[in-house]
């Protein structure tokens, strides 16, 4: 790392990156150890370089680098070697005869048959000795094998960001590795490269490996300027030390812990392997992509042990003379190599000022300077109102409140925090990036400003003085404010200076003051508070609360972040010694105080005795000792003359790897690599869990004495790391550091490390440095399991420098090839992570085919939760992609539909996948994906079902009418129609199109803008189009019926209309005209001919041959498809050109002229403007009109329902479509199914057009309580149902003759009963579908698992009173919560018997509830019972039988449906109690009374979010969020008992005898319901639809089936019903 002696001021730096490479690079921000704006690393944006794909797994950061000036004087032995290789032209440069250095530039080691010495040789000394000088340079040349040389200009800095971003270095690495998977010849590279993974090779030591390892973080090239080298690195978007401070939830589990430190150690071998040390291991050096892939920090220290220079000196001769910054700091007396704890009792003691400990408490938060997104706060401490005076209060700010709670208010964050779905006071940090943008708005770019601020620049909008920004901000100050003057003069001529308050002559005197103000008496006693607030425990708990600082968290609590609010402290802060007020006033005169303006003396002289400050002596002890965790230490010793990176010097270094396991004899270890020999070692076993006995076997058996002191120091630090990754805070301290190396006492908080990783990190810190394993040896110790490995060496290859196809090529070649299969579901998830982001940047066709592979293999491999949660996103956003995408067809085509079906189950489906699938129909697809897209969707049809097809395909469909929906989309429905047959048609569509044609022809009557009405000729074209198309597919009869009851002469509705386009009138003209051809000439004279009258005489009487429509000019589409053959018409009084002569041909002039009473007007009118009159032929008249073939004509006249193509050009089966000589009307069945289901178009809303065109997010469902059909399952009463995930079978159970229970299934399309299970010898009161396995669980008292196919039983699971005994017996005291001994029941219910059961899917898990009121676990796949839970006394005593379960926490549906393991589980009792178990930690989280009667029913619709049901007449919700003992929102209304719910959505469905009752789970917008914490529920009775009848039996159970947007109900009479 950099130390201060290298360290130039941050605008120094700017000065010298702008000096170096001109305006072409961007300086964002430095970087620092220190807390002062001092370092040599600044962070950079390259501009006018390739945007191609980024090499590196960092993608978010990817045009950012960081460049790391080193002085020559200060790395001799770089510099030399640099000096060596010679600089020539970017991508060559010149060779040594020890030094191979390639055309492309890099550095490389040439074969050399020596043997690597082992001379102590610092790399960065600068007194390197030229005896050692070859081995060094060979050293550098394999930790630095893809740097390149170059000087230092912006062309070179973008060639080396080009090379990095584009052309990948390390590309023809992993081409190798994809070549040798493929079976093809391999360079020695991709062995090298494999032996760095540690795959066990023979191992060539005559050669430095001249690679990469991919743990350690690439260094890109160097610069060359006169005095320094510029080293360019890619900068990632995390540390671990971000992680750890900001989102420790990303690291997810203790799997990932450890891979982490696998990758750490593995990155370690290879450095001690090359005899180097790295000498800094930290959270800080640790670099983490968004994947958290590590990268492990490699950099030089400068050698100063000749210079003798302190670092000021260093420091000043860095920066340019006269240098501003430097003197505004130079007086300063904080350091990066103080801890904490020196600083606070400096501080506390008053020799270090509040700006300099503030500054320090900044750095510990993780605050850096000049980066505006996370810059250092400061406190205001006054509120210029006026000049404060130390002696009144009038003038300070409040620092008992944040500056947040003091611009908004306390009624206003009371509010905020009361009805904010998050409770929260704060939504914001306490100094934004618009704050630190605005404030430093005078020294800032305009480019800055437009981004941060404002994109529109005015600089009026800023405020002009101190007062104003004051009173404009709601976040805190920055340090600017307080020490330099140059943050009011402006840069910009347009903006003005920022004026300084009336009290101060100049910016000067302002800073002088405003420092003095911070440092007075005044703000040193209270600065505690501020301090308590922005740092310290008022940012959590009850105080927070209190506070009223309860920031808004993160709806991501697993994503990394790079930056955050730190806790830094969790007690109160103490207040600064010799300034307790309350004290001090009772002194009064034994403090004299010299004050200048309102500052205060810095030798002021403080007479006191010692023993009244014993108390606050005592309080600031152990408050320090209570923060110690923020002086960590990884390093028993740390030389700052010393570099980090350097050669060891143990004579034991040679023999360091010869006695580790699998390496003892090279004999036995391969020369040569083959596929088979890779998927050996990826291939994960069936193993157990780290057994301890294993590594205390190991422990014992590893070899010591072979590592050096310096490289055994990295191990120390590894450990230290390896502890603070799970208990989350660092092992040691400065103090318990101290104390372990003078006594050896470890700190008591390793005993909370979990058994084996404590042993490991015993291991590692050993306090004998000679006994310390290697990093080889814990890479091969049985602490790191199979699946580590497996995963390591599958996912090292993808983190290359490489560009993204080669890595595509890679994952899939392996994955195809049966490495996912091998390595087991558990690794290829974790793989997942690595490979998904692959597939979804835009591809060539050929990646495509390989993204494909890629997807297929991890649908197969994962287990189906982790294909919901894992690939389902990636493939959405697959879909989402516009225009073509030979991948996006790929995964339409219906085959790999099937597949994702079976393996995550159709409602998983129709959740995520499905709506995108329809969503490539509308709004200009592209023409392949629209087609494959359709070719799906009818594909599909029968499977789903008739209610799921009409309410996910065809209303969503129908939805988009007129906003763009294309030929295939109206295709879609047509087809459908034809394959479920013309009583579908006529029962379903025709009255869905019919309310569309109303609705348009309603909203077009209405003034409106003019968008919608031009929407409302497009709807009315899409619809007028498929009912053209669906008319051919009926018979005469049903086309004659249809027109009888009025629905087939809507053309003549939408005719009588004067606001539609005329195309439109136009086709309806011609669509009714061959309506009437086909009914023929007597249907038409009764049934057509008389609603036409109207219309006829309309036109009669017009007195203009022109419409108002004339003038319209509304567009509709005029592409190919939808030009009309005829003539556009251009006005109303065209029609009567088409109908009028139309008509007389087919009705005869007699007939026509018997319905149309006004036929002289118009005879008269076509006569004098077209020249037509009548003139009898004995066919025709003497104008003929073309009859319109059936369906084949109108805006869409090349209809797309006759095309025979799919997505991919394939013929469709002539049973999905129409060919030319095929009849086309469909033939009725004898027997449909699904006839029961109803049409939905009375609950339909139909069109819905937003704003312009947009559709709802999610409709409402409008329950009628309607019964559409009914049958009789079982013989008594029904005590249960469940349905099966596609809707379309439901499982029963309930009692049957001899009081026996029983469980059918029924198909939901016949009504009809398939099967049962009928070993139940008493009656079945729950049922549950395991998954999409087939097997069902059902308990009647024991637990039944049976397969639902053949209903053969498959395992069987009773308790027994031994089993609690023995339960009973192992409860231990530390798990009382857990296993608390319970009273015996006296009740009629045996304690020894399940009472209810939940499903823990992602567990492939049964827990199951007791009379005992226990919980007890169930491993369904291993047929055993686990673990038993049992619950804490209830109040009176007594037992309380387990009533109701249900699961939630993390488990609940995210935005992209995606669903995780539940975090806990909630149980009902019949006593009223609920209970809140945590399902990770074995523990009862919460216990309360949730009802006055039993709890029958239990729900999560969210994670957050419990809903309960109760024999007391009420259903409650509760929001987990707020207290762990949450007060309800009461649901009332119901007379009778609720016995049982279901949620839709935010609907919740409950049932009480024979009522049904809906209430909605969004917040009610009544004030006084909220305040009341209820709401009221209108109880209905169920009716019958075909007999108009109530339903008086009592209903017992309800299942709602979302997509179809129905639910069913079982009765006492025995009986379920479907209800709409």
């Amino acid at each position: 790392m950099r130390g201060e002696a290298s360290d130039v001021c941050f605008d120094c730096l700017d000065q010298r990156v702008k000096s170096d490479f001109a305006d072409q690079i961007v300086f964002s921000y430095g970087l620092s150890d220190s807390p002062l704006p001092f370092g040599s690393s600044a962070v950079v944006k390259v501009s006018n370089s390739s945007e191609g794909l980024s090499a590196s797994s960092c993608e978010s950061t990817s045009s950012q680098f960081i460049l790391e000036y080193l002085r020559k004087d200060e790395h001799g032995c770089l510099a030399s070697y640099i000096e060596r290789c010679g600089i020539g032209e970017f991508d060559a440069v010149g060779c040594d005869e020890n030094l191979d250095c390639s055309t492309s530039g890099s550095l490389a080691t040439k074969d050399d048959d020596r043997e690597l010495g082992t001379e102590n040789i610092t790399c960065g000394s600068v007194t390197c000795e030229l005896s050692g000088s070859c081995t060094c340079w060979r050293t550098i040349a394999a930790l630095l094998p893809i740097a390149r040389i170059s000087k230092c200009s912006a062309s070179d800095l973008q060639k080396l960001a080009s090379s990095f971003l584009s052309e990948c270095p390390e590309d023809d690495i992993l081409a190798s590795l994809h070549r040798l998977i493929d079976g093809k010849s391999s360079g020695k590279d991709t062995q090298s490269f494999l032996r760095l993974l540690g795959l066990p090779l023979l191992e060539e030591k005559s050669k430095l490996p001249c690679l990469r390892h991919p743990n350690l973080s690439p260094v890109l090239g160097f610069l060359t300027s006169s005095d320094c080298l510029v080293s360019v690195l890619p900068k990632a978007p995390y540390t671990l030390e971000n992680i750890l401070y900001y989102s420790p939830g990303a690291i997810k589990s203790e799997w990932h812990r450890n891979f982490m430190i696998f990758q750490l150690l593995s990155a370690l071998a290879h450095l001690h392997a090359l005899k180097v040390s790295h000498g800094d291991i930290n959270p800080s050096s640790i670099l983490l992509s968004d994947s958290l892939w590590c990268w492990l920090r490699i950099s030089s220290k400068p050698d100063l042990s000749s210079g003798g220079a302190n670092s000021s000196v260093s420091r000043r001769r860095w920066c340019v003379e006269d240098c501003y910054s430097y003197s505004l700091y130079a007086d300063l007396k904080i350091s990066s190599h103080l801890d904490w704890q020196t600083i606070f009792d400096k501080w506390w003691k008053g020799e270090v000022s509040n700006f300099e400990y503030l500054l320090f408490l900044n750095k510990l938060a993780g605050r850096r300077w000049g980066d505006h997104t996370f810059h250092p706060v400061m406190p205001w401490v006054i509120d210029f109102s006026k000049k404060p005076e130390n002696d009144s209060d009038s003038g300070w700010r409040d620092l008992r409140k944040s500056k947040w709670r003091l611009a908004k208010g306390d009624e206003q964050l009371d509010f905020t925090y009361s009805t904010f779905e998050i409770p929260h006071h704060v939504s914001d940090e306490c100094l934004s990036e618009l704050a630190v943008c605005s404030y430093k708005a005078r020294r800032l770019p305009l480019s800055v400003l437009r981004k941060a601020v404002r994109s529109v620049y005015e600089p009026n909008e800023y405020p002009s003085d101190m007062q104003r920004l004051y009173d404009w901000t709601p976040d805190e100050c920055i340090p600017e404010f307080y020490c330099d003057s140059r943050i009011f003069c402006s840069l910009h001529p347009t903006m003005s200076d920022l004026a300084v308050p009336p009290w101060a002559s100049s910016p000067e005197e302002f800073i002088r003051l405003h420092r003095d103000a911070l440092e007075s008496p005044h703000v040193s006693s209270l600065i505690h508070h501020w301090i308590d607030i922005t740092f310290g425990y008022k940012m959590s708990g009850q105080a927070a609360i209190t506070a009223k600082n309860v920031m808004l968290s993160s709806s991501e609590s697993t994503a990394p972040r790079s930056v955050g609010r730190r806790q830094l402290f969790f007690r109160p802060h103490p207040v600064r010694l010799r300034f307790s007020r309350e004290k001090e006033q009772s002194r009064n005169e034994l403090e004299m105080h010299t004050f200048h303006g309102f500052g205060v003396d810095n030798k002021r002289s403080v007479i006191l005795e010692a023993d009244d400050y014993l108390e606050e002596t005592e309080e600031a002890s152990a408050f320090s000792e209570h923060a110690s965790h923020l002086s960590p230490k990884y390093h028993l010793h740390r030389n700052l003359d010393e570099s980090l990176l350097h050669e060891t010097s143990s004579e034991n270094t040679n023999k360091a790897d010869t006695c580790l396991p699998g390496t003892s004899d090279n004999k036995c270890l391969p020369s040569s690599i083959s596929l088979d020999y890779l998927l050996e070692h990826v291939e994960v076993r069936e193993e157990a869990s780290t057994e301890l006995q294993e590594l205390l076997l190991w422990r014992q058996d590893f070899c010591s004495g072979n590592i050096s002191k310096e490289i055994a120091g990295d191990i120390f630090s590894i450990g230290c790391v390896l502890a603070e990754l799970y208990l989350m805070k660092p092992l040691f301290n400065s103090v318990s550091l101290a104390t372990y190396l003078e006594g050896g006492d470890l700190p008591e908080m390793i005993k909370e490390l979990p058994p084996p990783t404590k042993l490991l990190v015993e291991a590692c810190i050993e306090h004998d440095w000679r006994r310390r394993p290697s990093a080889k040896s814990l890479l091969n110790s049985p602490y790191f399991s199979a699946t580590v490995k497996s995963a390591y060496l599958f996912a090292a290859p993808l983190h290359l420098l490489a560009k993204g196809e080669t890595r595509l090529y890679y994952a899939a070649s392996f994955a195809k090839q049966g490495a996912l299969k091998a390595m087991g579901t558990f690794v290829a998830e974790m793989c997942a992570a690595y490979c998904l982001p692959l597939v979804t940047t835009p591809l060539s066709d050929h990646e495509c085919e390989s993204a494909y592979v890629l997807i297929k293999e991890l649908t197969k491999s994962l287990t189906p939760m982790a294909v919901q949660r894992l690939v389902l996103p990636s493939i959405q956003k697959i879909l989402l992609t516009t225009g073509y995408s030979h991948l996006k067809v790929s995964l339409l085509q219906h085959s790999f539909v099937r597949e994702l079906w079976n393996r995550i189950g159709k409602r998983a489906y129709l959740e995520m996948i499905h709506p995108l699938v329809i969503s490539n129909l509308y709004n200009s697809p592209d023409k392949i994906s629209a087609s494959a897209a359709s070719v799906l969707l009818i594909g599909s049809t029968e499977e789903l079902g008739t209610p799921v097809t009409v309410h996910q395909t065809i209303l969503p469909l129908i939805s988009y009418f007129g906003k763009g929906t294309c030929s295939d989309g109206i295709d879609v429905l047509v087809r459908i129609g034809r394959l479920l047959g013309m009583n579908f048609i006529a029962k379903q569509m025709l009255p869905l199109l019919e309310h569309v044609v109303c609705f348009c022809i309603d909203l077009s009557s209405i003034k409106k803008p003019e968008p919608i009405h031009s929407w409302c000729s497009l709807a009315l074209s899409d619809c007028l189009i498929t009912l053209d198309g669906l008319v051919a597919l009926i018979s005469d009869d049903l086309l004659i019926h249809e027109l009888t009851k009025g629905r087939l002469c809507l053309h003549v509705r939408v005719l009588m209309q004067k606001n539609i386009e005329l195309r439109v009138l136009q086709f309806a003209a011609t669509s009714l005209m061959s309506i009437c051809q086909r009914i023929g000439q007597e249907l038409t004279a009764l049934h057509v001919l008389p609603q036409l009258k109207e219309l006829f005489d309309e036109f009669a009487f017009s007195e203009k041959s022109t419409d108002v429509s004339d003038s319209l000019n509304w567009k509709i589409r005029t592409t190919k498809q939808n030009s009309h053959p005829e003539s556009p018409i251009k006005s109303r009084m065209d029609l009567v050109l088409l109908l009028y002569p139309s008509f007389a041909s087919l009705l005869g002039m007699e007939k026509l002229r018997q319905g149309c009473p006004t036929w002289l007007l118009l005879e008269q009118y076509l006569l004098k403007h077209h020249n037509w009159k009548w003139e009898y032929t004995g066919q025709s008249s003497r104008l003929i009109m073309k009859p319109r073939p059936a369906a084949n004509k109108g805006l869409a006249a090349t209809h797309t329902f006759k095309k025979q193509l799919n997505g991919s050009g394939q013929s469709v089966p002539q049973s999905q479509g129409l060919s030319d000589g095929q009849e086309a009307v469909l033939n009725p069945l004898a027997h449909e199914p699904w006839s029961w289901f109803a049409s939905p178009v009375a609950c339909w809303d139909g069109l819905d057009i937003g704003r312009f065109g947009n559709t709802k997010d999610e409709h409402r469902w409008k329950i009628r309580a309607s019964v559409l059909s009914s049958a009789h399952a079982h013989h008594g009463a029904l005590r249960s149902l469940v349905v099966s995930e596609d809707e379309c079978t439901v499982f029963t159970s309930g009692i049957d003759p001899g009081f026996k229970g029983s469980v059918r299934k029924w198909e939901l399309a016949s009504l009809s009963c398939v099967s049962g299970y009928h070993a139940h010898e008493e009656v079945v009161n729950d049922i549950s579908i395991l998954s999409s396995t087939g097997k069902i669980a059902s308990c009647d008292g024991t637990i039944h698992v049976w397969n639902s196919q053949t209903g053969k039983l498959i395992s069987l699971f009773s308790e027994s009173p031994t089993d609690q005994d023995q339960a009973s017996s192992k409860n231990n005291a530390n798990e009382s919560n857990r296993l608390a001994s319970h009273g015996l029941s006296t009740g009629i219910f045996d304690e020894n018997l399940y009472t209810c059961m939940h499903y823990l899917e992602y567990m492939d898990q049964l827990v199951v509830g007791t009379g005992s009121g226990s919980l007890r676990f169930m491993d369904l796949a291993r047929g055993q019972k686990l673990q038993l839970w049992r619950g804490e006394p209830v109040e009176t005593g007594f037992t309380s039988l387990v009533s109701a379960l249900c699961s939630g926490g993390s488990q609940t549906k995210h935005g992209e449906g995606a669903s995780v393991s539940p975090s806990w589980i909630a149980a009902g009792f019949s006593s009223g109690q609920c209970r809140l178990f945590d399902l990770r930690e074995s523990g009862i989280i919460s216990s309360w009374r949730a009802h006055d009667g039993y709890v029958t029913k239990l729900a999560a619709p969210e994670s957050h979010l419990l809903v309960s049901s109760s024999l007391d007449k009420t259903l409650r919700t509760w929001d987990l969020r707020k207290s762990w003992k949450p007060l309800p929102v009461a649901v009332k209304g119901h007379n009778d008992g609720v016995s049982g719910f279901s949620v839709w959505g935010k609907d919740v469905i409950s049932i009480s005898r024979n009522n049904i009752g809906i209430f909605s789970l969004s917040k009610s917008q009544d004030e006084e319901e909220q305040q009341q914490q209820q709401q009221r529920i209108i109880p209905q009775k169920l009716y019958m639809a075909d007999k108009g009848g109530r339903v008086r039996s009592d209903l017992s159970t309800i299942c709602v089936l979302p997509f179809s947007r129905l639910f069913i109900v079982g009765a006492h009479d025995g009986d379920f019903r479907i209800c709409c």
